[in-house]
């Protein structure tokens, strides 16, 4: 009998031992989730911070026109162009009104000129301009271009997209497209290898105008020839990249 009081005693010591163990382990687990929550709650605050840092930066004066950040892998848009489907692609920031981006001038830039389609429908000369600085410019509208040894600026082409006003931020590296269409229906028309461009500010005024030869596709010099021509707005895009 005194062995049986024993064995009840100790179950009894037993069972009040693991209801406290079991207690202290949830306490444990309890507070754990206490701080497990904090911690989230702060992380979503720091992000909430971060986005609104973001959202600032690049803000300030301007036109109210959009400003489209390139940069040289790409671009892609967001907020109402990018609604609109327009200057699609990836790695592309839009900001409005940046104060601290001067505009290009000219003397950064390096150009290239592919000759596409000669002779054929849809033929057009594409322009990329490649930012070579070390820091951010903005370019807007479209270029100037002067064919040939002739004296008339080429016109905005009809068939192009709105969005003159819009700046188009060139990060270093970063790459904009421009096109001259060229038409040729009659026997009086022009042939060159070369032609004159210069880059334009919001007033449409134009700055130093520099001289660009014209390449085929395996690089070799390419005339053209044209009764009358157009250019399109710079873009972040190729146009006609078919």
């Amino acid at each position: 009998m005194r062995t049986s009081r024993i064995s009840t005693t100790v179950l009894a010591a037993t069972a009040a031992a693991l209801a406290l163990t079991l207690t202290a382990c949830g306490g444990s687990d309890s507070a754990a989730g206490a701080k497990a929550g904090t911690s989230r709650s702060g992380s979503t605050a720091d992000d909430s911070k971060a986005s609104d840092k973001t959202s600032e930066t690049g803000g300030g004066k301007g036109t109210g026109a959009q400003a489209i950040t390139a940069t040289g892998h790409g671009a892609s848009a967001s907020g109402s162009q990018a609604a609109h489907g327009s200057q699609a692609g990836s790695g592309k920031v839009i900001t409005v009104g940046s104060t601290d981006t001067r505009q290009c001038h000219g003397d950064e830039i390096s150009y290239s000129v592919l000759h596409r389609f000669p002779k054929q429908q849809g033929e057009h000369l594409l322009i990329t301009a490649r930012n070579a600085d070390s820091k951010p410019c903005w370019v807007t509208s479209y270029p100037s271009v002067i064919l040939g040894d002739t004296s008339n600026v080429l016109r905005l082409s009809p068939k192009d997209a709105p969005g003159g006003n819009t700046r188009i931020t060139l990060k270093p590296g970063g790459k904009v497209y421009s096109a001259v269409n060229l038409f040729t229906d009659s026997a009086a028309t022009h042939a060159s290898g070369t032609f004159s461009l210069a880059l334009r500010d919001q007033t449409g005024d134009t700055g130093p105008a520099t001289e660009q030869d014209t390449f085929d596709g395996k690089g070799v010099p390419s005339k053209f020839s044209w009764t009358s021509a157009d250019v399109t707005n710079w873009n972040t895009t190729k146009p006609y990249d078919f």
